[in-house]
């Protein structure tokens, strides 16, 4: 049988709160520390307990992520999926499962390991052996694919951080399990892990660990927040590094970490710290952004500073509350009702999560207005390789802020929002600094922040705000290019698809098809995004939703004669992005118009 080596995907079913994320965090940091190119998705179930949950493994020398587009070994542990997890399966799959569920394996096209693993777990201990059984399976892999134990002991160490009868416990069950596939199985499958060289500056963290660390790095002030999945781990990892990272000299908490009764309040508090000039900020997903509308205006509108994390879920209403999707990327864009127009982050893995965590705040004070951050549950709290931090060799961002009275006196004819310099952007003066005025109105007001109703002055103050927010188009992070001459399709892309594009751009090209990739980081749209849909003859849109939402962005905002070029590739299904269906599609999307 020939060997396939670094190629394959693992699918491991087990129930919601039987200890399984453990062994499945030791298994994947294993699989990183001997140098392979290796991701994880956790698909878990909405509720606390007891239902269905998957952990999908995916090791590739290409790059390619979980979770693919087959699965190569199965571990069966729960009874609830166990028959649809084997119906799922094509002929030749690795089936690693516990004979102590009681529940038939009646498939003799598969490649099996049984295994009474329940049964070994009792033997180390026996009120355990529900939360122990799942570092047998863990053991079963390492010998099957020649895993090293001191590889897995130090992931070992590494989860369980220093209990050491957790570690002795775990270390125990998986050579357990070693050894069971060692005398009792005979290798039968051409699966294989070889170590590969690892950049030692590498490491692994989860979306929402790096957002926090670039929102603490950014000079977070306050942080205000309600608890709701998948969010909810950004607010908790802030909270956790605060009294690490950013502390006074007596050791004091320099950054507020509130709790808030409800969404509302939360974003309410946002604005009042940003109007007293202080960097607030708070995180939430779709169904807190709906609630949060009116107060988003009226930081567009009056013009203070702040910051909102959307880690999108699927919606619309609950919708499927622990899935990923791209569906919040129009609201975020003209959220709050009458006319609005707001900056919008698009991080597409861990490290630019760490950049626009600190960005965030410097673009928001800078334009003075709501600057939102997008990412999805896939990015947040799954785990990613990340190449080392980037920190700015520039001083924070204050914007135009003025602090004592030399300065407010060289702004000739000084209003709150009064557009002095031409660029749509007024100063601002702040409460305690003696200055006059500190006035921010959400009614309609003219120059100096006065009343007003005025058809002209209305008027006159939203254009200021739109040419203010359209100013920021080259200042924002600009898009990510790979490019090549002469090549008709190009592909516009955003977000988490970055971790999936390279293995669908490769399907492509297996077809004979060459693309060039336009990767969108923020809105308002970068003037360079009309120039790559200028050399293309056709343009696909591709993005993880229903309704082509960056592609509505796109037909409003690029020239009239380019739209034209434009085609929508929009698929979603909750899961993350498996790349043979976006290929397909690209495919079926460009022959549907030739035939057309």
């Amino acid at each position: 049988m020939e060997k396939i080596v670094n190629d394959f995907t693992i699918n491991i079913a087990t129930a919601n709160g039987t200890g399984s994320q453990s062994a499945n965090l030791i298994l994947l940091n294993s699989l990183f520390r001997m140098g392979t190119h290796v991701s994880g998705k956790n698909l878990f179930p909405s509720n606390i307990a007891g239902l269905p949950t998957w952990y999908i493994v995916r090791v590739s020398d290409h790059g390619y992520q979980a979770p693919g587009d087959e699965t190569h070994i199965q571990v069966l542990m729960n009874i609830d999926t166990w028959a649809d997890d084997l119906d799922e399966l094509s002929p030749g799959t690795v089936v690693i499962y516990n004979t102590d569920v009681k529940a038939p394996v009646e498939r003799d096209d598969l490649v099996l390991y049984p295994a009474s693993m329940t049964q070994m777990a009792r033997t180390l201990n026996p009120k355990l052996a529900k939360l122990v059984s799942n570092m047998i399976y863990v053991g079963i892999m390492a010998e099957m694919l020649e895993i090293p134990q001191d590889i897995i002991e130090d992931a070992i160490s590494k989860q369980f951080g220093g209990k050491e009868k957790a570690i002795e416990i775990n270390s125990q069950a998986s050579i357990l399990g070693r050894e069971h596939f060692k005398n009792e199985l005979k290798k039968k499958d051409p699966y294989y892990v070889e170590v590969r060289k690892r950049d030692e500056k590498q490491f692994l963290i989860e979306g929402n660990d790096a957002l926090a660390l670039g929102s603490i790095y950014g000079g977070i002030n306050m942080l205000s927040w309600y608890p709701i999945t998948p969010s909810s781990s950004l607010a908790e990892s802030i909270e956790a590094y605060v009294p690490k990272l950013r502390t006074d000299k007596d050791g004091k908490a320099t950054c507020a970490v509130i709790q808030a009764e409800d969404e509302l309040a939360a974003v309410g508090m946002v604005l009042g710290a940003g109007w007293a000039g202080a960097r607030g900020m708070t995180c939430t997903s779709g169904p807190g952004i709906s609630l949060m509308s009116e107060l988003i205006g009226l930081s567009y509108y009056s013009e203070i500073p702040g910051v909102i994390w959307d880690v999108t879920r699927v919606g619309p209403s609950t919708g499927l509350p622990t899935r990923t999707q791209q569906g919040d990327i129009s609201m975020l864009y003209e959220a709050s009702h009458g006319d609005t127009q707001h900056i919008v982050l698009i991080p597409g893995n861990v490290d630019e999560c760490f950049e626009f965590g600190w960005k965030a705040f410097d673009y928001a004070e800078k334009y003075q207005t709501m600057v939102f951050g997008f990412t999805d549950l896939d990015l947040g709290m799954n785990q990613w390789v990340s190449n080392g931090f980037e920190y700015p060799d520039t001083p924070i961002n204050r914007g135009k802020v003025l602090r004592t009275k030399e300065e407010l006196a060289k702004i000739k004819n000084y209003g709150r929002y009064r557009d002095i310099d031409g660029d749509g952007i007024p100063y601002r003066t702040l409460p305690g600094s003696g200055l006059e005025p500190i006035l921010s109105r959400g009614t309609g007001h003219d120059e100096d922040g006065v009343y007003s109703e005025k058809a002209d002055i209305y008027r006159d103050n939203m254009t200021r705000l739109k040419r203010k927010i359209e100013g920021a188009r080259g200042d924002l992070p600009q898009p990510i290019l790979r490019e090549e001459k002469e090549l008709d399709v190009g592909i516009i892309y955003y977000g988490s698809m970055e971790n999936t594009i390279q293995e669908i751009d490769d399907i492509l090209e297996s077809t004979g098809m060459k693309v060039s990739q336009c990767r969108v980081r923020a809105l308002p749209l970068s003037l360079e995004i009309d120039e790559f849909v200028r050399r293309h003859d056709k343009v696909i849109v591709l993005e993880i939703n229903r309704d082509g939402q960056m592609y509505g962005i796109l037909r409003k905002e690029i020239a009239t004669e380019l739209v034209p070029k434009l085609y929508s590739v929009a698929f979603s299904d909750g899961l993350p992005p498996r790349a043979a269906e976006y290929a397909e599609a690209i495919i079926g999307t460009l022959e549907s118009f030739e035939v057309s």
